[in-house]
């Protein structure tokens, strides 16, 4: 069994490495320019994490089955995405998903 000074110098190791993950890309890029390239590419990031987030929580994963679909994700899916492409902002995409979630979860559809 571990000793309380093994867990935490493991607590405190590990919070330094997540801090450092965080803060030192922004420390590089202080000193260096990116180039236009792989600033575009960057760029798509958020874009790609949202989408494989949407995607996965529209699926239901059965153990020997075929993923089903999240009927209450899909459908609170549709005015989420009307929301985003009218507003373009991420606060209303948020609040849009949210209330329309609830609606379907209380009125029971």
């Amino acid at each position: 069994m571990p000793t309380f000074s093994f867990t935490l110098l493991t607590i405190f190791s590990c919070g330094i490495v997540t801090w450092l993950s965080r803060v030192l890309p922004f420390i590089l890029l202080k000193k260096f320019t990116l180039s236009k390239g792989v600033a575009e590419y960057l760029s798509f990031v958020p874009i790609v994490i949202m989408s494989s987030l949407w995607f996965s929580s529209l699926f239901v994963q059965n153990l020997g089955h075929l993923p089903t679909v999240n009927v209450e994700n899909l459908l609170a899916s549709l005015p989420t995405l009307i929301g985003a492409v009218i507003s373009k902002n991420l606060l209303v995409i948020v609040i849009v998903g949210i209330v329309s979630l609830a609606i379907i979860r209380l009125g029971g559809f």
